[in-house]
């Protein structure tokens, strides 16, 4: 169809600088690509079903494919395939007006960098030519190898599978009329978060339907056939069905096949022009009708079935990934470059379809791009306790996240163990749990703020997603179960630290720790999660927070709620404590990491760095017990310790709203300074590693080693070893 040359033709737009091949025209160009299919002044092309609009979606679909093998094999590096066999799809998108595009696949990331440059957007970070986008490709500060926070234009990040829809389902309740697609590879469709996620969203929320799953049913995952590749079509169809989706879209490539291609994949640039442009057509029709209907109030899947590696360097699993040979040298990549060249004046067609819809480059228009208007909180009813009453923190909280779910009908608390019991019912009493039952004996109804499914990935997804996209939120958790919502946790974290505007941090409360979980044994009893914080803390925009007490815990929300770009982690129990601290003295706490409990002199001092509430009670025994030998101790409770690292120990100046606020080395000798210093935790050792780092002391470490069955939280901080004698001893051992 076409003949290829390696230079480029005169009249060559400036953008395409960088692009190796150019090709003859298309047949028909004159005809149906004459003019742009988006005329002047639209943002989307006026009919589906006419031939220029097909014509013109294949071509750019083609850029698209071009694009991505141009900058992957410019660093042998990256993955071309997935995102190639839904090309059509995707171009069909954009050619109808819609821009707030989401994945679930990390690997598509090549294929989304192609589109934000087509439509101008990476313009925005200096992008202008195809030779730049190849420079900076896996290149730092440049376009990462998966999807970011920091890339104009893009909505959410991507990495692990599996969490894509999270954001598209907060993107749709936060914008009831914009159409939020998502793909989602069939790979992925194998992890049972994705479904399970979107079963109970739409179950909660079932007027929200304006998101969309395209699912790339291309027979592969990375290096193998997918585990629904054996699926019949119908099966796929009832799959579905069975979870509740009204609408079920199947464009499939094998119906177009004149090349007489073997099995149930095939590749569409291996159909004749004319049956390209009959599947092409049928992709952008289908495309619309899903649109219509998702926006129209039906929950609705569009399905496009095309093997993997269409119209790249290789097919079905081997196309996933390029190596270290695939350069632009490598005969397979310069093959296929030549079969997707475009003509100059092809490539300026695509750009001014691309830069036409939705009304401008995605960086301009889509809503990550943008703030989020949200309701003043005014000042939060905190109630400061008297000193040495027993009250229960995570129910002190739970009045100030109902007062805030009262003020901002947009709040989204999230919790798979239930907020009962995590001492926070008053939460539900006041806000309600989403259910389409209504019931006042469970707090529970259609209009309820509080999100209830029995999976941590679903409730950190959402609260993380929300906040991503600007909205608060808090995720509420056990301690023992968060960990398996803490991936797309930490994948939200990072691109908030990258993120070009300011958004909600994303806030989170642990409760029931491993030592209030005797009786339920070591299934219950994993605070293990705290060193995944403790190390998350370098980045510079994780915050764990240890609140002692019912007066702290309140404060520590309140600051909680005053930043942007932060990822919060607060901990306490929900058993009732002593009241050991002020609001001033936390408001202090959280500046300088610390507060002094309590200080008794002697001729040697003792300094017990605490993090945590009920891991004080055998401390002050201790103390009691220096004392008696003439011993001196200082109990120093950690609030934060993230500010008791060094400046330097933290990339805390490479995050977007940087937080650069430390304690300086006489703060941390005038809280920690002594003659030994022990600390100790109920959880993870990691969290003490700031204190560790600075200290010159004589010191040691007391910390959770593993959970046991026992029937009170005294008698598994024996078993840990956490007694108030074996503190004692050991630090009359130390300043010895």
């Amino acid at each position: 169809m076409t003949t290829k040359t390696p230079s480029a033709p005169a009249k060559t737009p400036a953008f395409c600088e960088g692009i190796q091949y150019f090709g003859e025209q298309w047949p028909d160009f004159d005809r149906y690509g004459k003019e742009p299919a988006i005329a002047t002044g639209k943002t989307a092309i006026a009919s589906p079903p006419d031939h220029s609009a097909a014509y013109q979606t294949l071509l750019a679909a083609d850029a698209l494919r071009y694009l991505i093998l141009q900058v992957t094999a410019s660093k042998a590096s990256g993955h071309p395939g997935g995102f190639a066999s839904v090309a059509e799809g995707i171009a069909a998108l954009v050619m109808l007006g819609h821009k707030n595009i989401i994945t679930e696949v990390g690997h598509h990331a090549p294929g989304f960098y192609s589109n934000m440059f087509l439509d101008r957007s990476l313009e925005q970070m200096g992008i202008h030519t195809v030779q730049q986008m190849r420079d900076r490709f896996r290149e730092h500060k440049g376009l990462l190898g998966h999807l970011s926070g920091q890339i104009p234009g893009l909505l959410n990040p991507a990495g692990p599978l599996g969490q894509g829809q999270h954001f598209a389902m907060a993107g749709a309740l936060l914008h009831p009329d914009i159409l939020f697609p998502v793909t989602i590879g069939d790979g992925g469709i194998g992890e049972p978060y994705v479904m399970s996620s979107m079963a109970h969203f739409h179950t909660a929320y079932p007027e929200v339907t304006n998101f969309l799953p395209i699912l790339v049913w291309n027979g592969y995952s990375q290096e193998h056939h997918s585990m629904v590749s054996t699926k019949p079509n119908q099966e796929m169809i009832e799959y579905w069905e069975g979870n509740g989706f009204q609408e079920i879209i199947l464009v499939n490539a094998k119906d177009y096949d004149d090349a007489n291609q073997p099995g149930e994949y095939v590749d569409s640039t291996a159909f004749s022009f004319e049956k390209r442009l009959e599947f092409a057509q049928a992709v952008i029709e289908a495309t619309d009708k899903a649109a219509k209907s998702a926006l129209g109030g039906k929950l609705t899947v569009l399905i496009i079935k095309q093997l993997k590696g269409a119209g790249v360097h290789a097919l079905g699993a081997k196309s996933h990934n390029l190596y270290g040979h695939h350069t632009l040298d490598n005969a397979e990549i310069i093959s296929a470059l030549q079969n997707r060249a475009l003509s100059p004046e092809a490539w300026q067609l695509v750009r001014t379809n691309f830069e036409r819809a939705a009304g401008g480059p995605a960086a301009s228009i889509v809503k990550t791009e943008f703030e989020l208007a949200l309701p003043e909180l005014g000042k939060l009813p905190l109630q400061e306790y008297a000193t040495g009453e027993n009250q229960i923190a995570t129910t002190a909280m739970g009045e100030l996240v109902a007062y805030v779910g009262k003020k901002d009908p947009k709040f989204v608390i999230t919790n798979a163990d239930g907020n009962a019991a995590s001492g926070i019912n008053n939460i539900n009493v006041a806000l309600k749990i989403i259910h389409p039952t209504a019931d006042d004996a469970y707090f529970q109804g259609p209009k309820g703020q509080v999100y209830e499914p029995l999976s941590e990935d679903a409730c950190a997804g959402l609260a993380a997603a929300l906040a991503l996209f600007g909205a608060r939120t808090l995720w509420c958790s056990y301690e023992s179960f968060a960990i398996n919502g803490v991936p797309v946790w930490q994948t939200v974290t990072q691109a908030m630290a990258e993120l070009r505007r300011p958004t909600p941090s994303t806030v989170t409360l642990y409760t029931a720790g491993a030592l209030e979980q005797g009786r339920n044994g070591w299934t219950h009893q994993r605070p293990e999660i705290e060193n995944y914080f403790a190390a998350m803390m370098r980045n510079g925009n994780v915050f764990p927070l240890f609140p002692p007490d019912s007066n702290s815990i309140q404060v520590c929300y309140d600051w909680a709620l005053s930043t942007q770009n932060k990822g919060i982690v607060i901990t306490a129990s929900k058993t009732p404590l002593p009241i050991r601290t002020t609001f001033e003295q936390t408001q202090q706490a959280l500046q300088d990491g610390a507060v002094v409990l309590q200080e008794i002199p002697g001729d040697k001092t003792v300094v017990f760095a605490v993090i945590g509430d009920m891991t004080l009670i055998p401390v002050y025994d201790a103390a009691e017990q220096l004392k008696a030998q003439g011993i001196g101790s200082k109990i120093v409770s950690v609030v934060s310790p993230r500010r008791l690292y060094r400046p330097h120990d933290v990339a805390w100046d490479t995050c977007s709203q940087a937080d650069g606020g430390f304690l300086d080395d006489a703060g941390f000798e005038k809280f920690f300074g002594g003659d030994a210093l022990i600390g100790v935790t109920g959880g993870a050792s990691g969290m003490l590693e700031p204190i560790m780092l600075r200290s010159t002391a004589k010191r040691d470490v007391f910390a959770w080693k593993r959970g046991e069955t026992t029937a009170s939280a005294t008698q598994i901080m024996e078993f840990n070893g956490l007694t108030p004698e074996a503190l004692a001893k050991r630090g009359t051992e130390l300043v010895g």
